[in-house]
C-alpha cells in the first residue's frame, strides 16, 4: 500500500550480443556493449546523481551533474553519455567530483524558487533530491540579480497540467520525451544561455500542436510540468497497477491514490504494450469514473414512459428475473438473449456467456464486436486457423514496410502509433491506404512513401491489385507457400489474382488511385523486406469486410510475410477488451476459443462442466436480434456495458426494435441512449473498481485491480451471478473473479496456464499460454499455421449495393478522433471535451463550393435513410466526392443516416459507405429534434434524487 517508484537508470536499456566487463567503485558488473556507465552502476545499485538524465530518452549530457572518473583518463566525463569498455575502471564518489556536483547544483538553485514547503512537487521532486544528494548546504552566489522567477506567467491553458516556466532548469528532458517517445515534436528550446526555454510553437500548450500525451509531464524533474490535480490534491502516497480502459492497445497504468482518490495515472515503464508511455484519454481522461453522471443504485419501471424508481439491488434483480421469465413464458424459451460488453473484464463477460446458455438456455449471446471487428475473426479463421491478429507491438521494431490500411493509428491508438512512428523515423517505409488524409501521411520527419485514397468501399480490388504485382512481377514467396501453404487453394487464388480484372490498370477505374501508384505500392511492400499489414475499422466495416480481411491474409501467405518479427497480418483492435469478448464465445455459433456450438465434443465439455444441457442451434446476431424484436419474437435483452442505440447502424430501425420489446436490462455507468428504452438499469462499475483481466490487440491478458471499492456494492459479475441465481440457476456460486479465470482457463485450451496468481507474478501474457506454450505466444504461425497448411480464398471484389446518384452523389465515411473515444460515454465526461465540443463534417473545398457550404455554417447530411445537421469544416484531407465525420456525441445521430448493408458474412454493417447529399441548413433535423426534445425528461429523472446532469 506504498507508492511504487520505478527505478530509473538513467539512459535507455542496449540491445547487444556481445557484452563487456567493468569495474565500478570497486565492484564488477558485466553488461552489453554500448551500455553507459550510469546505467551499469545502477545495475548493480550504484546511484549517480543526475539531472537531465532519464532512462525514457536517450542521453544527453547537459547538466554536468552525472559526472564520473575514469582511470587512465583525463578528466570527468559525463557517466550517461560514456559508454563502459572493457576493463574499465570507474569512480563515482571521490572528493573532486563532491566539490564539481555541489558547484552544479549551486548554480542550479541560485535560479530556482526556493518554496519547496508549498511546492507541489515537494516530496516527488529531482531537484530537490539531488541537492540532498550531493549534499548541498548552502549557496555561494545569493540569490541577487536577474533570474527566471517572474520572467514567463504559468500557463495553465492545458485542462490536466500546467507549466511553471520560473522553475525550469532546462534540462530538455520534456523536448526529447515529445520527440523520442512521443513522436509530435510540439516542443524544443529557444535561445541561448541565461535565455534558453521551452518554446511551445504557440501562444500556450492548448493552443500548440501537443497532444496532451503525457510524456512531458512524466519527464520532468521539477514542478515545471505538473498535473493539475497533484497541485490540487498533493503528491499520491499509494499505487495499484492496473490496464487502461480505452482502446485495444491495452496500456499498463500506475494507479495513483490518496487513500481512496485517484490522484493520477501514470503509465507503467514495465508495461509490455506500452513500456511507460500513455495518451491524453489513459493519462487524463480517468474522471468519469466519479463524475457525478454516474448511476450507483439499481433502478427499475414496469414502462419506459414510467419515471425511474431507485430500488436495492435484490428487488432489482427479482423484477428482472420475473420480467425474463414472463416473456420466455410467452414467447418462448429463445426469446431472450444479451449483448456482451467489450469494456468490460473477461470474467464479466464469461458470467454473462454463461448466464445465457444456461439461465437463458440457447446461444442468443452477442458482442459489440459484431459491429466492428468480426470480419477479422472470421477472415482470419478461414486462412489461418485462428480469429486473432498475428503479431505483438514490438514486431513493429523490425518492420521495413508498414501497410497501414482504414485506420487511424495516431487518433484511434495513439501509443502504437507512437512506437510505429520511431520505427518510420529509422528508416521503415509507409504505405496508406484510406480515403482520408491522416497525420501519418506526413507528420515531422515522417512521409508515407505512397498514399493510396481509395473510394469507399473498393477494399478488395485494391489488395486484389496488390496480389496482381507480385504474382506477376515474380515476389511470390514459392518456398514458403510450398512449405506452409495448401497448394490446392494456392493455385487457384494465384490463377485469379493474375486475371486481367485485377491488374492495377482496371483496378484504378475501380478505387480511384493511379494505376502506376498501385504497381509501386504493391511492389514495395511485397519486394522491399519484412513488410506488416496494420488495419482498422476502414477494412472490417463494409459490406465485404471478411473478403478484405482473408485477401489481406493470402497476400502476406504469398509473399511469405508471416510467422517471423516485423510482418504479419494485424488487426487495430478498437476497444479495451473487444478481443476478450471475443476469445470468451461471446458469439452465437460459439465457445470460447472460437469453437462452434455444432461441435457435440464441445457442447458436452460445457455442459459437463455448467450442468446444464447446452444448445446445438446457433442464436441469434445483434442485427437478427433487431429483426425478430419487430417482428414480435425476440423480446428480451440484456445490455452489458454496451450503448446500441447510439453505435448501431439505422437508428430508427434499432429504436423500433428496442420499443417493440418486453423487458430490456441495461447494466452500465450512465443513464445511456439505450437505457431510454430499458425497464431495469444496474449500476456498472468503472475499470479503477474492477477485478479481472482485459485482452488486448495483440492478444495480451492485462490484470486489471481495483484502486477503489465498487461504488455500487457489487462487482458487475455479481449482479449478473443474482440474475442467474434469481432465473434459477444456482450452479453460479463463485467467491471472486480469480475463481472465474480458473474456470476460464479450466474450459479453453488457450487459456490453460492463466491465472490470476500467475498473472501477477509474471505480467502479462500472450495467449496460447498452455503447456504447448508456457511463456505465451508473441507471434502467432511461428512454424506452422493453427490451422496446419494455410488456406489461401478466392477474394473477388463486388461492389457494394450503396451506390452514389444524383440525389445523393456523396459518400459518407466515418472515423475517430483522438481525444474523444466511440460515443463518448467516458470521455464526454471529462476535459477531453475542450478539443472537441461537437462533430463536425469534413468536406472538400470543390464539394463544398459546388453546394454554397462555408467553413463553419451548419449543414443538413440526407442520406436514403435518414437526416442529420452538423456544422462543416472544409478541408482537403478528403478526396473530391467523399465527406468525414466522427460518432462520439449522441446529438450527432450519425447513425440516422447509416444502412442496414452489412458484411455478407458476419453482419458486421457497412458503416464506412453511405450515400448522402449535403447542403446548407438552417435547422436541425426532425430526428435531432425529437432527440432533444428527449432531453429535458431525462434530466428530469436524473434530477429526481438519482444523479445530476452532467455541465
Amino acid at each position: 500500500m506504498t507508492l511504487l517508484r520505478e527505478k530509473d537508470y538513467g539512459t535507455p536499456k542496449v540491445k547487444a550480443e556481445k557484452t563487456v566487463k567493468v569495474e565500478i567503485d570497486g565492484f564488477d558488473v558485466t553488461v552489453p556493449e554500448g551500455t553507459s556507465i550510469m546505467r551499469a552502476a545502477n545495475e548493480i545499485g550504484l546511484s549517480i546523481p543526475k539531472l537531465c538524465a532519464t532512462d525514457m530518452v536517450k542521453a544527453f549530457g547537459s547538466c554536468r551533474l552525472c559526472l564520473v572518473e575514469i582511470d587512465g583518463r583525463k578528466g570527468t566525463p559525463a557517466s550517461c553519455t560514456t559508454p563502459v569498455a572493457e576493463g574499465m575502471k570507474v569512480h563515482t564518489q571521490t572528493p573532486r567530483l563532491a566539490k564539481l556536483r555541489r558547484g552544479v547544483m549551486e548554480l542550479y538553485i541560485s535560479d530556482h524558487p526556493l518554496d519547496c514547503l508549498t511546492c507541489s512537487d515537494n516530496g516527488d521532486c529531482e531537484l530537490q533530491d539531488m541537492a540532498g544528494a550531493v549534499g548541498l548546504r548552502d549557496v555561494r552566489y545569493g540569490y541577487e540579480g536577474d533570474n527566471h522567477f517572474t520572467k514567463s506567467a504559468k500557463d495553465v491553458s492545458n485542462p490536466y497540467f500546467e507549466y511553471d516556466p520560473s522553475k525550469c532548469i532546462v534540462c530538455s528532458r520534456c523536448v526529447r520525451a515529445c520527440d523520442e517517445v512521443q513522436g509530435t515534436l510540439a516542443l524544443t528550446i529557444e535561445g541561448r544561455g541565461f535565455n534558453s526555454r521551452v518554446s511551445l510553437g504557440g501562444a500556450n500548450f492548448f493552443d500548440s500542436e501537443c497532444v496532451s500525451c503525457g510524456a512531458c509531464v512524466q519527464a520532468c524533474p521539477t514542478a515545471t510540468l505538473q498535473e493539475k490535480s497533484v497541485v490540487d490534491h498533493g503528491v499520491p502516497d499509494r499505487t495499484v497497477l492496473t490496464t487502461c480502459a480505452y482502446c485495444g492497445v491495452g496500456c499498463s497504468f500506475k494507479a495513483e491514490l490518496k487513500g481512496d482518490q485517484v490522484i493520477r495515472m501514470t503509465p507503467h515503464k514495465d508495461g509490455k504494450a506500452n513500456h511507460g508511455h500513455s495518451c491524453v484519454k489513459g493519462r487524463f481522461a480517468w474522471g468519469y469514473a466519479t463524475h457525478k453522471d454516474r448511476i450507483t443504485s439499481p433502478m427499475i419501471r414496469e414502462k419506459i414512459t414510467d419515471p425511474w424508481r431507485e430500488v436495492g439491488w435484490q428487488e432489482a434483480i427479482d423484477f428482472a428475473a420475473r420480467r425474463l421469465k414472463e416473456t420466455q413464458a410467452t414467447y418462448g424459451h429463445k426469446s431472450i438473449g444479451a449483448i456482451s460488453s467489450s469494456r468490460c473484464t473477461i470474467e464479466e463477460v464469461w458470467a454473462v456467456v454463461k448466464m445465457v446458455r444456461t439461465a437463458f438456455g440457447n446461444n442468443n449471446i452477442d458482442t459489440c464486436a459484431r459491429v466492428c471487428h468480426s470480419p477479422t475473426g472470421y477472415g482470419l479463421k478461414q486462412t489461418y486457423g485462428t480469429s486473432a491478429g498475428t503479431q505483438d507491438f514490438d514486431s513493429v521494431e523490425e518492420a521495413d514496410v508498414i501497410l497501414i490500411i482504414g485506420a487511424n493509428p495516431t487518433d484511434a491508438h495513439p501509443v502504437f502509433a507512437s512506437q510505429m512512428k520511431r520505427r518510420l523515423r529509422k528508416g521503415a517505409k509507409l504505405i496508406i491506404a484510406d480515403p482520408r488524409a491522416i497525420d501519418l501521411v506526413r507528420t515531422p520527419h515522417i512521409e508515407a512513401a505512397h498514399h493510396l485514397p481509395l473510394l469507399p468501399g473498393t477494399n478488395v480490388a485494391l489488395v486484389n491489385a496488390f496480389a496482381h504485382v507480385a504474382a506477376v512481377e515474380g515476389f511470390i514467396d514459392e518456398a514458403f507457400v510450398k512449405e506452409r501453404c495448401d497448394l490446392e487453394s494456392f493455385r487457384q487464388w494465384l490463377d485469379f489474382v493474375k486475371g486481367p480484372e485485377n491488374s492495377p490498370e482496371e483496378v484504378s477505374k475501380v478505387t480511384g488511385v493511379p494505376a502506376e501508384d498501385l504497381w509501386a505500392a504493391g511492389r514495395l511492400y511485397a519486394s522491399g523486406g519484412n513488410a506488416g499489414i496494420y488495419y482498422g475499422l476502414g477494412v472490417t466495416e463494409h459490406s465485404q469486410g471478411s473478403t478484405m480481411v482473408m485477401g489481406m491474409a493470402n497476400l502476406a501467405m504469398a509473399t511469405g510475410n508471416i510467422g517471423r518479427r516485423g510482418v504479419g497480418v494485424n488487426p487495430l483492435r478498437g476497444q479495451n477488451n473487444v478481443q476478450g469478448s471475443c476469445d470468451m464465445g461471446s458469439f452465437p455459433h460459439e465457445y470460447s476459443d472460437y469453437r462452434p456450438v455444432s461441435d457435440e465434443a464441445v457442447r458436452d465439455l460445457f455442459a459437463n462442466a455448467w450442468g446444464r444441457a447446452q444448445d446445438a442451434e446457433p442464436g441469434y446476431r445483434i442485427p437478427n436480434m433487431f429483426d425478430e424484436a419487430c417482428n414480435g419474437k425476440f423480446m428480451g435483452l440484456y445490455v452489458q456495458g454496451e450503448d446500441i442505440a447510439q453505435s448501431d447502424p439505422n437508428t430508427q430501425h434499432v429504436e423500433a426494435a428496442l420499443k417493440a420489446m418486453d423487458v430490456i436490462i441495461v447494466q452500465d455507468l450512465f443513464l445511456n441512449e439505450t437505457a431510454r428504452f430499458a425497464h431495469v438499469f444496474l449500476p456498472g462499475t468503472s475499470f479503477l473498481e474492477k477485478d479481472g483481466c482485459f485482452i488486448n490487440a495483440e492478444r495480451r491478458i492485462n490484470r486489471v485491480r481495483p484502486a477503489m471499492r465498487p461504488q455500487t456494492g457489487l462487482q458487475e459479475w455479481e449482479a449478473t451471478q443474482m440474475l442467474c441465481n434469481a432465473l434459477g440457476y444456482a450452479e453460479m456460486n463463485y467467491a471472486g473473479a480469480d475463481e472465474i479465470m480458473d474456470e476460464i482457463a479450466a474450459l479453453t485450451p488457450s487459456f490453460a496456464n492463466v491465472s490470476h496468481k500467475m498473472l501477477d507474478e509474471r505480467g502479462s501474457v500472450q495467449w496460447p499460454c498452455n503447456d504447448a506454450a508456457p511463456d505465451g505466444t508473441p507471434i502467432m504461425h511461428v512454424d506452422k499455421f493453427v490451422r496446419g497448411k494455410g488456406q489461401f480464398v478466392v477474394t473477388e471484389y463486388v461492389a457494394t449495393t450503396e451506390k452514389t446518384n444524383r440525389k445523393f452523389p456523396l459518400i459518407l465515411t466515418t472515423g475517430r478522433i483522438l481525444s474523444q473515444y466511440n460515443v463518448g460515454a467516458q470521455t464526454r465526461r471529462t476535459s477531453n471535451s475542450d478539443w472537441h465540443e461537437e462533430d463536425v463534417l469534413e468536406i472538400h473545398p470543390s464539394d463544398a463550393e459546388a453546394r454554397g457550404v462555408h467553413d463553419g455554417h451548419w449543414v443538413s447530411i440526407r442520406s436514403r435513410k435518414g437526416e442529420i445537421t452538423l456544422k462543416a469544416v472544409i478541408s482537403e484531407r478528403m478526396a473530391p466526392g467523399v465527406v468525414y465525420t466522427t460518432f462520439h456525441h449522441p446529438v450527432t445521430g450519425v447513425n440516422v443516416v447509416t444502412t442496414e448493408n452489412s458484411d455478407w458474412a458476419t453482419s458486421c454493417p457497412e458503416y464506412k459507405v453511405t450515400a448522402i447529399e449535403v447542403a446548407p441548413a438552417n435547422h436541425k433535423s426532425s430526428w435531432q429534434e425529437d432527440y432533444e426534445a428527449t432531453t429535458p425528461e431525462l434530466r428530469r429523472i436524473l434530477s429526481d434524487g438519482v444523479a445530476e446532469p452532467a455541465e
